[in-house]
């Protein structure tokens, strides 16, 4: 048993609602505060006198200075396995060229495909370890991650090798999603439908025998898969037991139904989302996950957060981190830019980046500083948590513990 405090503050978002509006007024902060843990799960949280009270033997971490603790952050939709960059296509963009003329010059996600490519499993992994302990610095504890690169049964099975094998070697969790669905590759000679036949037939029973993930992601999209294309992939990743993810409403609606249509988990993106996928989405089990990254790296609108929340969705913020929309990889800062937009409450905003976004990814285990989660939890060097989010993040953890141990300080 270890007993971590004082703090000035503890933000444990207990009792808050998976779905709706959340009014700051409702957050429990706990004053003078300390965290009891054991075997990497949290055992009490409450007020420090009371936990050297109710627990006289255990060891103690004690603190030095004003800190303010909060659940680990879960992303989850990122794509942080990737080779290369895409700078190229970033100032392509600001100088006006369009995505469909990047795309035609050998920019776009093809041209991630091919840097991919050429990366071996190992250097993927090193890839995968980097950027996941840079996301883990900046309080983000879980990290969902997406293969969709590859494109092909060979190179995707590389890219979810290199994120499993990688979720060994960082303090961070790793979640595997296959997004093979991601478009259809240039040298696949054959139609839409014959290559989601060719991954269903040919990688979906390989995910199963090396257990490589549980969740299929498709992006459905003008320039990806139609809702009819897609459908009878969707009908066979759900009749073998996998999680189902879609990329939805990016910039054309017809996504977020097809996600309805075969309960996914979580639609993610929503940008072009109207009145009418609002009230459906707010109105089903599917976790709404907002990008607002995409939406600062292309320079579009962001998710209708604001409507979905007051319609009653269930609404988690991600950073969609990747090497062409949305380089950034900075998840306080985007949801925090994405608050100002959208009006979004900190007690809203704090709960799409943990146990919001923890149920996006099917976990309920973590996202709430309460006993019996796990004890993974952040400190920032403030009194004040409503700081964490006035500094848009530039205020950054000062020390973070993942199950119970102490990985950065």
């Amino acid at each position: 048993m270890e007993l971590i405090g004082p703090l000035s503050q503890l933000v444990t978002l207990q009792d808050l609602p998976l779905r709706g509006p959340i009014s700051d007024n409702d957050l429990v902060v706990i004053s003078n505060a300390g965290i009891a843990i054991k075997n990497g799960t949290i055992v009490a949280v409450d007020n420090w006198e009371s936990l050297l009270t109710s627990f006289p033997n255990a060891n103690i971490h004690a603190l030095e200075g004003a800190y303010v603790a909060v659940p680990g952050y879960i992303d989850c939709h990122t794509h942080i396995c990737f080779g290369g960059n895409r700078a190229r296509d970033f100032a392509l963009r600001n100088a006006g060229v369009s995505y469909l003329e990047i795309a035609q010059s050998g920019g776009g996600i093809w041209d991630t495909v091919t840097q991919t490519r050429k990366c071996t499993e190992q250097e993927l992994t090193q890839i995968v370890i980097k950027n996941a302990n840079k996301h883990l610095q900046l309080g983000v504890t879980t990290i969902e991650v997406k293969s969709g690169y590859g494109l092909s049964v060979e190179e995707e099975l590389k890219m979810l090798r290199a994120i499993n094998s990688g979720n060994n070697k960082t303090a961070a969790d790793l979640v595997a999603t296959c997004l093979a669905a991601h478009l259809k590759p240039k040298d696949f000679n054959g139609s839409n439908e014959a290559y989601l036949d060719y991954l269903v037939t040919n990688l979906f029973p390989v995910l199963q025998s090396e257990n490589l993930t549980k969740r299929i992601d498709a992006f459905i999209e003008t320039s990806a898969f139609s809702a009819s294309e897609i459908a009878p992939y969707l009908q066979s990743a759900k009749e073998l037991g996998f999680d189902i993810t879609i990329h939805a409403d990016q910039f054309t609606t017809g996504g977020s139904e097809v996600a309805l249509q075969y309960g996914a988990i979580s639609a993610d993106h929503l940008e072009a989302s109207e009145d009418k996928e609002i009230e459906a989405l707010a109105n089903s089990n599917t976790i709404a996950v907002a990008l607002p990254g995409a939406s600062v790296g292309l320079g579009c609108a962001f998710a209708p957060a604001r409507k979905i929340i007051d319609k009653g969705g269930a609404l988690a913020i991600a950073s969609d981190w990747n090497p062409g929309s949305a380089p950034m990889g900075d998840l306080v800062c985007q949801a925090s830019i994405l608050a100002t937009f959208e009006k979004l409450t900190t007690a809203e905003v704090l709960a799409g980046i943990t146990f919001r976004a923890a149920a996006a990814l099917n976990l309920f285990d973590r996202g709430r500083l309460i006993a019996g989660n796990k004890a993974d939890f952040i400190l920032y060097s403030t009194t004040d948590y409503r700081d964490i989010l006035y500094y848009q993040g530039s205020l950054r953890p000062s020390k973070i513990w993942k199950s119970g141990k102490l990985v950065s300080a």
